[in-house]
């Protein structure tokens, strides 16, 4: 099996192309106002989240909420930081 690092595009228009904007979902706990906790997280580690980008998705059930945002990042550790960032709040269960 291969490394995930280790991977490269075939071609330059393929795979991640930093800096971008990228988009980032966080799923977690309905009562935790995660709409606005989401790009102050990402806003608290210095990537800037585009005005007007913020969508929620409730679970079925309402338990939980999706929020997506879009966000601008110079670089690959940056990107990384931004979900370490995230999963590390306790409130957020996943992110994609």
């Amino acid at each position: 099996m291969r490394n995930l690092d280790d991977l490269q595009p075939e071609s330059p228009q393929q795979g991640f192309q930093f800096p971008g904007v990228f988009e980032i979902t966080a799923l977690g706990n309905a009562t935790a106002d995660l709409a606005n906790k989401v790009p102050a997280i990402l806003d608290g580690i210095g990537l800037t989240v585009l005005a007007g980008s913020t969508r929620t998705r409730p679970s079925r059930e309402g338990n939980y909420l999706a929020v997506s945002v879009s966000f601008t990042c110079p670089t690959r550790e940056k990107y990384d930081a931004a979900h370490a960032a995230l999963r590390a709040d306790p409130d957020i269960r996943w992110t994609l």
